[in-house]
């Protein structure tokens, strides 16, 4: 591309100077022929001895002239004249309006004389007026009255036809604007095929085409006997699980488009992007919460993780933009937000409450239980395929709603996993603790034992319990529903410190207050029995995940028969 572009530089240079060439050699043909012209005109007249030099006169005879100014006639109608001249004078000048004037007169000082009998010269010598005529011509002589008789004519140079001009300015024009299209269109070639080069070093998308098939390098990509639209499909649309391949990962940044930014915490920044014509969560770390990051990603990461009710990873990578060292997290996009950001929009039918609920009951299920392989899958006879977690920072706003009303827990910065088959504890390397407002009593007063992992599943149907406190809250009984508040906002500022958050849930043993109008709705005093059961000082009082799952299970059944009796009333009524 270097020496294409030199050599059209070259090729301009050179036609330039050969278009300066032809009209700097037309500029010496005319001053040849004028220079001709002047010399041969002053030789075959005896009265213009003017372009002699000076010094070859030795002597100064007088002369007698006729002198006369503009407007002059005839010599013989003149009676003006001068005396003791060195030389005579007779000229012809054209004005700044186009008029010819005439004029006589003597020449009395020696130093006169290169003035006024060498302006034809200094006229006809100068290259650049070789298209107008000469607008003086004096002719000088020495004798009596030697500047008699019809005034000279003015001298017209050589004009170079118009045609010629325009010979030239086409020639010169073409010299500069033809390299120049030359190089455009050069140019846009090579864009094109490195584009083109560029785009199949990519993933390509989804095509119209064949919209089941995703390609790289216009290879069809497999993992085992899938496709990995296939491959995208179970492990992603499904739930969470290992994410993309890594090699693929690793060009996650360059292929997603950040459209707008839904959400800032203390950990970043959550956007919403574009990645191969989808909607995708794009949560931005910054580099000070790598931690957080890498333990996200590592958790995701791990092998049937994958639940409909745990936000659905796509992948992780590292990005530079602006200078600035940016660790990114691809997860599935849910346009109806943090559940604390729904429940603050939306009221709650029973069903939906239950929805929610029970949702957010089967996901904390499967993340605190234990999932082995058979050695056909891992090679190991009961050997652990996923490890039982702790979520640690579980609260609303960690809680997304999907688009069927149901949710998926996200956020896994701060979780635990612990396998019962090597006895191993896995806290992470994040000094980073959870929610002060979501904490349970025995993290608050620090009697928690961090080295047992039944110590630590605890924290999380504690924080479960006050979940269940917001959902009730704003679900409609009897037309009537109260406002969203985050728990024990009556009791603590906004952000509240280590220290208050202690003194309520601990030092008082106060728990959040209950609505009167619950008592007269079954399905929410079931429920406040519930939550009461999940935020007990005692943690070993509380009970577990999945006994919370069977309770709403229950509810839910009672609820959907109360309903079909109802419906059936009101048929029978009808009829």
């Amino acid at each position: 591309m270097a020496a294409i572009i030199k050599l059209i530089i070259l090729l301009i240079v050179l036609q330039i100077n050969k278009a300066k060439g032809e009209i700097n050699g037309r500029s010496m043909d005319d001053y040849r022929k004028n220079m001709s012209h002047e010399i041969s005109y002053t030789n075959n007249s005896k009265e213009y001895p003017s372009l002699l030099p000076q010094n070859s006169i030795q002597t100064h005879p007088r002369f007698k002239c006729f002198s006369c100014e503009p407007p002059c006639h005839n010599a013989s109608q003149h009676a003006h004249m001068c005396q003791n001249a060195i030389q005579c004078f007779k000229s012809r000048v054209r004005n700044a309006f186009g008029e010819e004037e005439v004029s006589r007169g003597c020449i009395n000082s020696p130093d006169q004389t290169p003035l006024i009998c060498s302006a034809n010269n200094i006229k006809s010598l100068n290259p650049r007026k070789r298209h107008t005529a000469s607008p003086v011509n004096v002719a000088c002589c020495a004798g009596d009255y030697c500047n008699g008789g019809e005034f000279p004519e003015l001298l017209n140079t050589e004009i170079t036809r118009l045609n010629d001009d325009r010979s030239n300015l086409l020639k010169l024009l073409f010299a500069i604007l033809g390299p120049i299209v030359a190089i455009s269109i050069l140019a846009y070639i090579a864009i094109y095929f490195i584009r083109r080069k560029h785009r199949k070093r990519l993933p390509s998308s989804r095509t119209k085409q064949d919209p089941d098939t995703y390609l790289m390098n216009d290879e069809r990509v497999t993992i085992g006997d899938s496709t990995l639209r296939e491959y995208l499909q179970h492990s992603v649309t499904s739930g969470s699980g290992s994410g993309l391949p890594v090699f693929i990962q690793r060009t996650l940044n360059k292929q997603v488009s950040l459209i707008e930014c839904i959400g800032r915490g203390k950990y970043g920044e959550v956007w919403r992007g574009q990645w191969h014509g989808e909607n995708v969560a794009v949560k931005i770390f910054t580099s000070r919460d790598e931690n957080s990051w890498r333990r996200e990603t590592e958790i995701y990461c791990t092998v049937a993780l994958r639940h409909e009710n745990i936000l659905g990873f796509i992948g992780s990578d590292i990005a530079s933009r602006n200078s600035c060292t940016q660790l990114w997290l691809l997860t599935h996009y849910h346009p109806n937000g943090s559940l604390m950001d729904y429940l603050s929009r939306n009221t709650l039918t029973h069903e939906k409450m239950i929805s929610i609920c029970l949702s957010i009951a089967n996901g904390l299920e499967h993340i605190h239980s234990e999932i082995t392989h058979s050695s056909e899958i891992s090679g190991i006879e009961g050997s652990s395929a996923k490890p039982a977690m702790a979520h640690r920072d579980l609260k609303s706003k960690n809680i997304l709603v999907k688009s069927n009303g149901t949710c998926v827990i996200a956020d896994f910065g701060l979780a635990v996993t612990h396998s019962n088959v090597t006895g191993k504890l896995d806290l992470g390397n994040n000094p980073k603790v959870g929610t002060k407002r979501y904490m349970a009593p025995e993290v608050l007063d620090e009697s928690i034992d961090m080295q047992r992992f039944d110590s630590l599943r605890p924290t999380d149907i504690y924080a479960l319990g006050l979940i269940l406190w917001e959902v009730c809250r704003r679900t409609i009984s009897s037309g009537k529903f109260e406002e969203y508040k985050v728990p024990y906002y009556d009791v603590v500022p906004a952000d509240p410190s280590f220290e208050d958050m202690r003194k309520v849930v601990c030092t008082d043993n106060y728990r959040p207050s209950i609505p009167n109008r619950w008592s007269s709705d079954p399905l929410l005093e079931d429920m406040s029995k519930l939550m009461k059961e999940c935020w007990r000082r005692n943690p070993v009082a509380r009970v577990s995940v999945l006994r919370v799952r069977k309770t709403i299970q229950k509810l839910a059944a009672a609820e959907k028969l109360k309903n079909e009796k109802m419906k059936s009333y009101e048929d029978e009524i009808c009829v």
